[in-house]
Parts: C-alpha cells; sequence; structure tokens
C-alpha cells in the first residue's frame, strides 16, 4: 500500500486483503433463507450491521479497471501560480518554453542547456565569441611576435649574454608592458563576450528570438560594473594570499629562514583555500549583476546568498564544465600545434632550445586552432555560470514561475508588459 496522501497504486484497495492465488475462486454457495441472523463465524462479533448499510466500494472489485489518474489542480500548475514538475502518474511535465525545463536542474541538464543555447541561436553565439577569439588571439601574436623576433630587444638582451642591468630591465620593461596591454585588452574583450552572452542565454531560457544588437542594448548599461566586479576579486584573492605568506615573510626578515619558509608556505596554503572558499561564494556574482542590474556590491551579496548551503554542488558543476572546457580546447588545439610545427619546419624546437625562434607561420597557425578552441568553449562556460545562477534562483526563490509567466505558459497568469525575469530590473 501507499501511504501517501491523495495518491493509490493501481489495484490496490483501502483494505489489506490477503494475497489471492492465481487460479480462480469458485463463487460462494447461497446461504438458506431461513438461517438465523445470528449465524456468523465463532470469532465474528455478534454486534454487526444491518445489511442495508453496505455497499460494494466504488470502482468495482478487483477485475474492474483502475481508476483514471488525478487531473492537475491548483497545486499542479494547472491554475495560475501552480508549479509544473516532471512527475509520474499524470503530472504534467515542467514547461519547456527555451533550452531548458522550469525546474531545479540536474548537472547534465546545465552542461546541455549551454550548448542548446550555442545550438538554437548559433549565429548570435558564434558571432560575439568569434568576434573576442579574433581580437584576444590576434593581439596575442602580435605580441609574441615582436617579443620573439630576433631583432627585438628582449631576444637580444636574452641571447647575450654580457648584456648589461640596464639593457635587461629595459626590455624586461618593454616586454611587461606589452603583455600588460595585451592583457587588458584580453580582459576588456572577454568582458564584453560575457555580458553579451549572459544575455542571450537569458533569452534562450525564454525560448525567445535575439539578436546581436538586442544583446548588445541589453548588457551595455552594466559593462563599467562587470569590469568593476571582475578586476575586484582576483585582487582580493591576490590580497588574501599575500596576507596569508606575510607573517611567514616577516620572520624570514627576521633571519629565521627555515621557520620562516615554513611558516609561509602554511600562510600562503590558508590564504588559496580561503581564496577558493570565497571564489566559488562570488561565481554567480557576474550573472547577477547583468540580469538582475545590480551593483558591484550587492551582485556579490547575492551570489553569496545564492550560493549558501550548495557550496560543493556549485564548485563541482565549475570543476566540471572547467575540465570539459579544457579537453575540448586541447582536442582542438593539439592538431594545429602540431600542423604549425611541421609546415615552419622547427617542430618543437622552439620550446625546446633558447637559441630557436618561433616564426609567424608557427604563431598564426597555432593562432587559428586558438580562435577556433575559444569560439566554441566561451559559449559553454558563460552559459553555465549563467544557468548555474537561474538554477540556484529556482530552488530558492522559484524562479521558475516568473520564467514561465515571462515566457507566457498557459497556466501561469497573464504575461505583462512588465514581466521580468529578475527582481529589481
Amino acid at each position: 500500500m501507499n501511504d501517501t496522501p491523495g495518491w493509490a497504486s493501481p489495484g490496490s484497495s483501502d483494505s489489506d486483503e490477503p494475497e489471492r492465488g492465481d487460479s480462480p475462486q469458485a463463487p460462494p454457495a447461497p446461504s438458506a433463507p431461513s438461517a438465523p441472523q445470528d449465524a456468523t463465524a465463532p470469532n465474528w462479533s455478534k454486534e454487526q450491521p444491518p445489511p442495508s448499510q453496505w455497499s460494494a466500494p466504488a470502482g468495482g472489485g478487483w477485475g474492474s479497471p483502475p481508476p483514471p489518474p488525478p487531473q492537475p489542480g491548483p497545486g499542479w500548475g494547472g491554475a495560475p501560480g501552480g508549479r509544473q514538475s516532471s512527475a509520474p502518474w499524470g503530472r504534467p511535465p515542467a514547461a519547456k518554453p527555451g533550452v531548458i525545463p522550469l525546474r531545479p536542474l540536474g548537472v547534465g541538464e546545465i552542461l546541455d542547456g549551454a550548448v542548446s543555447t550555442m545550438r538554437a541561436h548559433w549565429r548570435v553565439v558564434l558571432g560575439i565569441s568569434l568576434a573576442v577569439a579574433l581580437v584576444t588571439q590576434g593581439v596575442l601574436v602580435v605580441l609574441q611576435g615582436l617579443l620573439l623576433d630576433k631583432n627585438s630587444d628582449f631576444s637580444r638582451v636574452q641571447n647575450d649574454p654580457n648584456a648589461t642591468s640596464g639593457e635587461i630591465l629595459r626590455a624586461a620593461g618593454g616586454a611587461l608592458a606589452g603583455s600588460g596591454v595585451a592583457a587588458l585588452i584580453s580582459l576588456l574583450a572577454m568582458i564584453f563576450a560575457t555580458a553579451m552572452l549572459t544575455m542571450v542565454v537569458s533569452r534562450a531560457v525564454l525560448g525567445r528570438p535575439v539578436t546581436t544588437g538586442e544583446a548588445w542594448r541589453d548588457s551595455r548599461p552594466q559593462l563599467l560594473r562587470l569590469l568593476g566586479l571582475t578586476l575586484l576579486l582576483p585582487l582580493i584573492a591576490i590580497v588574501i594570499i599575500v596576507v596569508g605568506t606575510l607573517p611567514g615573510i616577516l620572520v624570514i626578515a627576521l633571519g629565521v629562514t627555515s621557520g620562516g619558509v615554513a611558516l609561509a608556505v602554511i600562510g600562503g596554503l590558508a590564504g588559496c583555500a580561503a581564496a577558493v572558499w570565497l571564489w566559488v561564494r562570488w561565481s554567480l556574482a557576474s550573472p547577477a549583476l547583468m540580469l538582475e542590474k545590480q551593483g558591484v556590491i550587492t551582485s556579490m551579496k547575492r551570489s553569496m546568498k545564492l550560493v549558501r548551503g550548495s557550496w560543493w554542488r556549485i564548485l563541482g558543476v565549475q570543476l566540471l564544465a572547467w575540465i570539459l572546457v579544457t579537453i575540448v580546447s586541447g582536442i582542438i588545439q593539439t592538431p594545429f600545434t602540431l600542423i604549425a610545427g611541421s609546415v615552419s619546419g622547427d617542430g618543437m624546437s622552439p620550446f625546446m632550445s633558447n637559441n630557436s625562434q618561433v616564426g609567424w607561420t608557427f604563431l598564426i597557425i597555432t593562432a587559428i586552432g586558438g580562435v577556433i578552441g575559444t569560439a566554441i568553449t566561451l559559449p559553454i562556460s558563460s552559459g553555465v555560470a549563467a544557468l548555474l545562477y537561474m538554477d540556484q534562483r529556482i530552488r530558492r526563490e522559484a524562479l521558475d514561475i516568473e520564467l514561465a509567466r515571462a515566457a507566457g505558459v498557459p497556466g501561469y497568469g497573464e504575461t505583462r508588459p512588465s514581466d521580468r525575469i529578475t527582481p529589481g530590473s
């Protein structure tokens, strides 16, 4: 028997009858009409209800078909405000107007939603990620080509054993300045892509079409805040690690080398652990900032609230997505690296010898592989972060009802122009 209120397994009855055999039972012999009323079994009570108060159970006996499954009611999504969920025995499945079902998601559904977004809106998604990949890889190729050219100051100092300290400092300063400019351009491009792809995912969840112009118009007001958030999070992590290693550095400065090194290592490990813990707590700040139109500090607080109680799950999904992206990127880039080594004629010698120079041919071919890999993997990582944010809000704040209403799913109320997928936006 099923003890769940409102549920009954097919073929069950309200009484706990003993198990019946497979052979048919013979019909009971008719009793004599003159049998006395108290001719009952010896163990039965003498006080029995009159025969007229007994009736056959509704739905027939054992040979009748089971009753029809219950129909959706107000609590199952059949009426406005009801939540639809995937359940057996006649309950309706969860609404799926876009790339994910509107219910708490599993890990596979989050990854599949990110890939489905790329398939459903491939022109917009690949256009954004391809533009970002071309910019970042192009800047990287130019920087590497200029630094590793045999006529550059960096190469001359690297191959000159008699170089003075001034020449070394100037060459190192130029290399660092070039690397800083390349890193800044790459950072801006990645922020641009993350902001726009988050907006594309939010439209894909609702099953709505989106263009590059619409994604840019929705994400543009938050770009500066997203830049501040992107710079603030690694700065906090660096400060925490430095604070953890600072006591060991001070002990080393006082002359206790062995104890100072051990203290610095322990403090550094503790700082790294704290930085990872905070990184996971703030990992949903970027989609919260973009979709809720919040400030930097408010989005960080929102992320900490959403991640609370799900730290290990968020970490596991993020690590799984990172491993998947790394494997896919390696599979794509490895053939291009081998082809570049064969075409340039140097093979892997540029990485094995200090006297060998990397040619432009090698850099360009490897950059093509980097462009393709980035164009494919960037939408996956951005999509996973956005869908994780939505999944946590579905679990904690019933965002699925708001999403279903905004998508115009029947049974969730009339869609109004003021319906938004996030509060405060």
